[in-house]
């Protein structure tokens, strides 16, 4: 490790200089912009994405050495510890260590289908036990497995779950039947989500939820979920109250699906055409499931790093730039290379929130509001950081004006547009087209809206307290490629390099769109942390409501 540390040393060398650099005085926004560049992000990218940090996993040695990174460019910058006399919020983690004692079984017709760990399903548990699992639980069919009053839909309508095995379509009716006016059509709505099917299941007292994966619908490959099989997992630190998730939680193929259901005599196409139905009702299957886990655990914690740039006149109120720093770590059970980098996802994100910082430093005097720069922890985990955060907040959400997320840079080059994921849903649409229009180009909606990228990434965490946010990603019209070059790119990181150890760092990305797209990001912020109107989610619009309840309560935070 001793040439790691001394490459690493000399990386981190040339960056400071390149960001200090940026620091030297006061500027117009025009220059400060200007100090957010390819060189510079490269070299951040490069360094956060090296072997020396090892996967950038929560509560490892390579985590540490990542937050430790980030306090020391933070107050290199200038940057202020955004969390009292700190730069860290600790999060406490349990990781969970899963052995299939038992793997799943399903039982019917005369006949036992026995799935393998991985390749035919992923099972884990949450309830922070040492055995749990599932004794001849019955089987129900609960198509998309959603209970939304303001559409009439009812998918657990006249069932008692309780014990019961509770299984789910992924996605929502909308996206099936391409019809505009169920639910958004082809855009995901949050009912679509997994989380969202895992969180029903409880309230409806399940002993077990499986959803069912499917590559269109869930928007990324088996391999995603089955490859972590075998990984330990963590999640938050039992906070007591009801519980978010039932005993075993999981999903299946679908052709391990449509292999037990046909055991069962059941017709699943037939039943997946039911279920697009509002008069859909759930259906028991004359199948059982059986699956014993043990699990081990390890109670540590990992940080949120913050870093704060006091406003010059309404510090109080606070703008926040966010962007997850972990990653998935080593799989010493791998051939060959071991270590998940992490480079697009999302080392380019963290970096850019220290291109960031140090634009805003190079202006000399600071906008009239705070900004916050909020590198998260754990979301790989299941946005566990900016969970904490959003139910932990160091400054109160009624005082946070809006969330800027950063997951995951445009690598292509340059575009005539930049995409808003979760356009239409707040008054911040409008300061992304000026910030977009005033650079020559355009917003545009997700082009994959059924993926459900708005419920992936860390700006969700805020956006259910009610705090308006922004996600981008980057455009799809290329200036000199087009549309259907940059999109075939794209599918091909999602199919070759997401979540596996090929995203690493490429000095042949064409990072000038990257740029491009954080000096919209700085022009944005600057705005925000300037005015002193507080945008809204639009009517109609879920989180609406708690964001005009929280604007009418006294300030809560840490």
């Amino acid at each position: 490790m001793l040439h790691q540390h001394n490459y690493l040393k000399r990386l981190v060398s040339a960056a400071l200089l390149l960001l200090l650099a940026a620091c030297g005085g006061g500027a117009n926004l025009e220059q400060a912009s200007a100090s957010i560049t390819a060189q510079g992000l490269a070299a951040q990218i490069k360094i956060l994405s090296s072997d020396a940090f090892e996967g950038r996993a929560p509560a490892t040695p390579g985590g540490r050495r990542t937050t430790d990174y980030l306090q020391e460019q933070f107050a290199a910058l200038g940057l202020l510890p955004g969390n009292g006399d700190s730069y860290l919020q600790e999060v406490p983690l349990v990781q969970i260590t899963t052995r299939h004692v038992v793997p799943l079984t399903f039982t019917g017709g005369g006949q036992t289908v026995r799935a393998r760990p991985g390749d035919d399903y992923i099972a884990e548990s949450e309830s922070l036990t040492e055995s749990m699992g599932l004794d001849a639980s019955q089987v129900v069919f609960v198509g998309y497995g959603i209970v939304a009053p303001e559409f009439g839909w009812d998918d657990y309508a006249g069932l008692d779950a309780a014990g019961k095995t509770v299984v789910a379509l992924v996605n929502d009716p909308g996206y099936a039947s391409r019809d505009p006016d169920l639910f958004s059509g082809n855009a995901m709505t949050y009912y679509g989500r997994w989380t969202y099917k895992f969180e029903e299941a409880a309230r409806q007292g399940a002993r077990a939820v499986l959803v069912i994966h499917e590559t269109g619908p869930a928007g990324y490959p088996w391999q995603v979920i089955g490859g972590g099989a075998s990984r330990p997992y963590s999640v938050l630190a039992s906070q007591g109250g009801e519980p978010s998730r039932p005993p075993v939680q999981g999903w299946i193929t679908d052709d391990l699906a449509r292999r037990v259901f046909a055991h069962a005599g059941a017709d699943f196409d037939a039943l997946k055409a039911q279920a697009l139905s509002p008069d859909f009702r759930p259906v028991l299957l004359e199948l059982t499931t059986t699956l014993t886990l043990e699990s081990s655990f390890d109670y540590s914690s990992a940080n949120n790093v913050l870093g704060l740039l006091p406003g010059s006149k309404r510090p109080d109120e606070i703008v926040i730039y966010m962007a997850h720093w972990d990653h998935l770590g080593v799989d010493s059970g791998l051939t060959g290379d071991q270590i998940f980098n992490g480079a697009l996802d999302n080392a380019t994100g963290t970096a850019a929130l220290l291109q960031l910082a140090g634009a805003f430093q190079a202006l000399g005097t600071p906008p009239a509001r705070s900004i916050l720069f909020l590198a998260t922890t754990a979301e790989e985990q299941g946005l566990l950081g900016s969970l904490y955060y959003g139910t932990h907040p160091v400054y109160p959400l009624n005082k946070t004006v809006g969330a800027v997320n950063i997951d995951g840079l445009n690598i292509y080059g340059q575009m005539n547009d930049i995409i808003v994921v979760g356009h239409g849903y707040s008054e911040l649409d409008d300061y992304a087209a000026d910030a977009a229009a005033d650079q020559g180009r355009h917003i545009v909606p997700d082009p994959l809206p059924e993926k459900g990228y708005f419920f992936r990434s860390d700006h969700f965490s805020l956006a259910k307290q009610g705090v308006p946010a922004l996600y981008f990603d980057n455009g799809v019209d290329h200036v000199e490629h087009g549309r259907e070059w940059t999109l075939a790119r794209m599918e091909s990181y999602t199919a070759e390099r997401y979540h596996k150890v090929g995203d690493e760092f490429d000095p042949d990305w064409d990072l000038s769109g990257a740029v491009d797209d954080i000096r919209l990001f700085f022009a944005l912020g600057h705005r925000l942390a300037s005015e002193s109107t507080f945008p809204n989610w639009y009517e109609g619009n879920a989180f609406r409501a708690a964001r005009d309840k929280m604007m009418q309560s006294p300030a809560t935070g840490n």
